[in-house]
């Protein structure tokens, strides 16, 4: 497919030409255009004027910009992105930014600035601790597994929106780098030279490959919300709330992946990037830090459960949908997070697109990071038949992590 690209060069005449930027942004004044990428698929520029006003435009290319031409990908998912932020804006405008327009010719997404926040896994890294913020993304994903599940929204209107936001592949993408390709590598996994026998182990580990199965099948067949599909500490943007003490605010960006899935993936993907930086912290001797890192997998379930508790008088059908239906669906989601989030952290270790929580390590302590993080990832898999309690999560991570810190 072709189509123009933008440039640092054009941005000025392309936002001259829609309304719904030139409204926001003089063209005539820009000065400042920044490209910042956005990681792994897109372009993204950062535009500003001379009042103090700004945008960011975002294009989808026809590939994954992390590899290249070589591996096609579809531009259409610059659509699902710009609807999925709409709808999720329709719930809770504060945690996501603001559409100011989708260009369906270009792929562009027109959108509020956040330069004033930070990505919030940068922040963690540095050891900031921005509070709330787990709350608030436990919310974010309470909101949407109310919102656009059939608990809260017309079951023909839920039906015509699943129907909208079929995303294949970017699903496919989840499907392999997440649950088989850690197991049956294709020549994109990599791990350092002291790690290869850890990976091997979990590439073998025949519970885990059948915990991956079953929780390929749940992401591929569990079309329960419209939710973010790769909601981790990379795709939340964080600030301190107007510079003062107290609870940060924050915004889930990055929701190109959204599709209709199990509500579960999203926690679990939360769950799993605090691990990930845990086990940073511990590899660093930061025990602290480490612990209050363990501490948001609590927080966002808390933000996610009483989200939904006070959704429930609300829902749309009472006559079957009881209280006790709401304990089931509470406790099977808190089952699926548990199953996801060992997915997501140790596909982060062997799998194509790390984290720098580990990957900046320097080697000597990586190896530990590492090791600790895939044995814990298959620990939380042999423990989910007798317990799937928080409190069990962050003792089982805080024990493993340790015990396999490189020393």
């Amino acid at each position: 497919m072709e189509y123009e690209f933008l440039s640092a060069e054009s941005v000025a005449d392309y936002i001259r030409s829609k309304p719904e930027l030139s409204s926001r942004v003089n063209a005539d004044r820009i000065t400042s255009v920044q490209e910042v990428g956005d990681g792994n698929l897109n372009l993204v520029f950062i535009v500003a004027d001379n009042l103090g006003s700004s945008v960011v435009l975002k294009q989808a290319l026809p590939y994954v910009r992390l590899v290249g031409p070589d591996w096609p990908m579809t531009p259409f998912r610059a659509q699902k992105e710009a609807e999925a932020l709409r709808i999720h804006g329709s719930f809770n405008q504060s945690l996501v930014p603001e559409v100011f327009l989708y260009d369906s010719d270009r792929f562009v997404i027109g959108m509020e600035n956040l330069s004033n926040y930070r990505v919030w896994r940068g922040a963690m890294i540095e050891g900031l601790r921005h509070e709330c913020v787990a709350s608030q993304m436990g919310e974010y994903v309470g909101e949407l597994a109310f919102g656009t599940s059939v608990l809260g929204m017309d079951a023909e209107k839920q039906k015509r929106l699943m129907a909208d936001s079929i995303n294949p592949e970017l699903c496919k993408i989840t499907e392999d780098l997440v649950f088989t390709e850690p197991h049956n590598d294709i020549g994109r996994n990599s791990v350092l030279k002291e790690n290869e026998k850890d990976a091997q182990e979990h590439a073998n580990d025949v519970d885990m490959i059948r915990a991956m199965g079953e929780a390929k099948w749940k992401f591929m067949t569990s079309a329960e919300a419209l939710i973010h599909g790769d909601l981790h500490t990379g795709s939340v943007m964080v600030a301190a709330n107007n510079g003062i003490e107290g609870p940060s605010v924050s915004k889930a960006f990055d929701s190109e992946f959204a599709f209709y899935g199990p509500v579960g993936f999203d926690l679990g993907a939360l769950w799993a990037n605090y691990t990930l930086n845990a086990a940073r912290s511990v590899a660093l001797g930061n025990d602290d830090y480490a612990d209050w890192a363990l501490s948001l997998i609590n927080e966002t379930w808390v933000g996610f459960e009483k989200t939904i508790r006070s959704r429930y008088d609300n829902r749309l059908d009472k006559r079957v949908w009881r209280e006790g239906m709401l304990e089931d669906r509470l406790s099977q989601w808190k089952l699926d997070a548990w199953l996801f989030s060992a997915a997501k952290m140790s596909r982060r270790i062997v799998g194509l697109a790390k984290v720098a929580d580990v990957e900046q390590l320097e080697p000597s302590i990586r190896i530990g990071a590492a090791r600790g993080t895939l044995n814990l990832a298959r620990t939380l898999v042999a423990r989910m038949s007798d317990t799937t309690s928080i409190e069990s999560y962050m003792a089982i991570a805080h024990e493993t992590l340790h015990r396999y810190k490189t020393v």
